[in-house]
């Protein structure tokens, strides 16, 4: 029995269904219940919310949100070798679990989600950039989903909350900082996982906007981000010049020196620049 419920500690539950990390769909599983309670508790209030899980596993956080409270969890796992684990989860809390056998990159959540959402997941390494990206650019805002409490390697966390003039600043900084508050919220050394990735790890906690941080156009704001950070040690006015007729006036116009630097230039400038290429109407 476990320190939080009733169903057996991981360790023995992978040994039971014979659940050895596959690297080819980027697992690395969280054995400490502990932790995963904690990440769940990251994710704020859950009593009043559906939370949706991408690649749950064994189901350590999935054990974490249902003992912290969560109303429901929808849970989406590809590997068809976790779900006879997750199903004994399931029993263990009546009603408040169900689970999806397929890929997070085909299935519709709001199909079985009711609000409010919030999306809380020690996402697979080899689509966790992918889908965040999603979750931050749906065709409508504000989106399905209030919170994102995601694990990332610490580079890709890092480069979510990383500000102007440093290195990890660019297109995921911008998308996440536009429509989210973003902080991180924990570490986790290689050790925490089984098996152990060769890179920390880190938590972060993603708050939906009502409305974006600066007003801008979504598809010309990521297409000058875009262009700008792809030849981000170029000058703006030639790794731009392909987005706009006269750049360099648009750029003087946002207020941005056409001789800076993607990396150099703050959210506010970038959607500056945006709204001088398409004005908002």
């Amino acid at each position: 029995m476990s320190a939080i419920d009733s169903l057996p500690p991981l360790r023995e539950v992978i040994d039971t269904h014979q659940l050895l990390a596959r690297k080819s769909l980027g697992q690395n599983f969280l054995l400490d219940l502990n932790l995963t309670s904690k990440i769940a508790r990251q994710a704020g209030d859950l009593s009043e919310c559906d939370v949706l899980e991408i690649g749950p596993g064994p189901g350590g956080l999935t054990r974490g949100l249902l003992a912290e409270g969560a109303r429901r969890v929808l849970a989406v796992e590809k590997d068809s070798r976790c779900m006879p684990a997750l199903a004994e989860i399931a029993g263990a809390y009546p009603g408040r679990l169900e689970l999806i056998n397929g890929d997070a990159l085909d299935v519709d959540p709001l199909a079985h989600l009711t609000p409010p959402v919030r999306i809380a997941a020690n996402l697979p390494y080899n689509v966790g950039t992918e889908l965040l990206v999603r979750w931050l650019t749906p065709k409508d805002w504000p989106p399905f989903w209030q919170s994102l409490t995601l694990m990332f390697q610490r580079e890709v966390a890092e480069r979510i909350v990383a500000q102007p003039g440093t290195k990890a600043y660019g297109r995921l900084a911008l998308l996440a900082q536009w429509r989210a508050d973003a902080q991180i919220v924990l570490s986790l050394p290689p050790e925490a996982f089984s098996p152990p990735p060769k890179v920390h790890s880190a938590v972060v906690h993603l708050t939906a906007l009502e409305q974006p941080r600066f007003p801008a156009d979504a598809a010309t704001l990521s297409r000058v981000v875009a262009a700008g950070f792809n030849q981000r040690r170029k000058m703006l006015r030639a790794s731009l010049k392909s987005v706009a007729p006269g750049i360099e006036d648009h750029l003087k116009a946002a207020g941005i020196a056409p001789t800076e630097r993607a990396e150099q230039v703050s959210l506010e400038e970038f959607c500056a620049l945006a709204r001088s290429i398409k004005p908002l109407d």
